[in-house]
């Protein structure tokens, strides 16, 4: 595993990467970073967003999945990342606004590895058996260290994975 710490915190791993220009107005990141472990979980591809985002995923980790998957297969030992920046407008919609992704505050999850080595799609084990009540359990932990979740049977949109982001709503957190 390549980098060192991030985010002024000793169980982020990764590297600075600096500012990241948007291709759309609206998009881009300031003082971006590249996750590439945090709190001994590896993530399956570096993540670029920014350390607000990276410090909600070490929570996450740390009081939702950690616990949950405690019981599974000797513990969580990797995330299987399906999105994280991209430059882009909400769902890929012509005149959307532009994503949580465009501006470094989001990850998507889509699968999660044990210790023992079984990995667990959120499109095929959510809620099914032990390891996909730990991935629900994981769905509902992520509400409050992130602004904003999204997983099955949210929108139709994220069926196949856990949305979560940093971005922070007057009405408080949005959990689907």
């Amino acid at each position: 595993m390549t980098g060192g710490m991030i985010c002024g915190d000793p169980s982020i791993i990764g590297e600075v990467v600096g500012d990241v220009p948007g291709k759309l107005k609206g998009c881009g990141i300031n003082d971006a970073v590249k996750v590439r472990a945090v709190s001994g979980v590896v993530l399956s591809q570096g993540a670029v967003v920014e350390c607000e985002t990276a410090k909600a995923l070490k929570t996450w980790l740390d009081t939702g999945v950690k616990p949950a998957f405690s019981g599974v297969g000797g513990g969580i030992s990797k995330l299987r990342v399906a999105a994280h920046y991209s430059c882009r407008t909400r769902n890929h919609k012509k005149g959307a606004k532009i994503s949580e992704h465009g501006k470094g505050r989001a990850i998507d999850i889509s699968g999660f590895t044990t210790k023992d080595g079984n990995e667990y799609s959120v499109l095929s084990d959510y809620g099914k058996g032990k390891a996909g009540k730990a991935i629900r359990h994981s769905h509902k932990a992520a509400c409050g260290p992130f602004g904003t979740t999204l997983g099955p049977k949210s929108d139709g949109y994220h069926e196949d994975h856990l949305h979560m982001d940093t971005a922070r709503y007057r009405s408080g957190t949005y959990c689907r």
